[in-house]
């Protein structure tokens, strides 16, 4: 079994408010959902920042470089949208 975690910080400009943040986070957690059914993703950092937002991914399969492409693809999705802008981003595969 092989687990891919992958973390990263995403900046949105333009908040006045943590609704806006969430509105825009909930619907970008929304579509990588539906567009990659078997990722799990959610905020997990940075909740109290208008500007700044904290995404943690999970994919688990039985082969490495699936591991890898479904992360990277996501993160691409992610950046292509345009509503967000990428930060650092920390990536960890795990052979279990």
């Amino acid at each position: 079994m092989v687990i891919g975690i992958l973390r990263f910080d995403l900046y949105m400009d333009g908040n006045r408010s943590l609704k806006d943040k969430r509105r825009i986070l909930k619907s970008l957690i929304h579509r990588a959902k539906s567009r990659y059914n078997n990722i799990s993703i959610a905020e997990v950092g940075s909740n109290d920042l208008l500007q700044k937002a904290t995404i943690g991914i999970s994919f688990v399969s039985n082969d490495k470089r699936h591991v890898n492409s479904i992360l990277d693809q996501v993160t691409g999705f992610i950046e292509s949208t345009g509503v967000v802008q990428m930060g650092s981003r920390e990536l960890e595969i795990i052979n279990f």
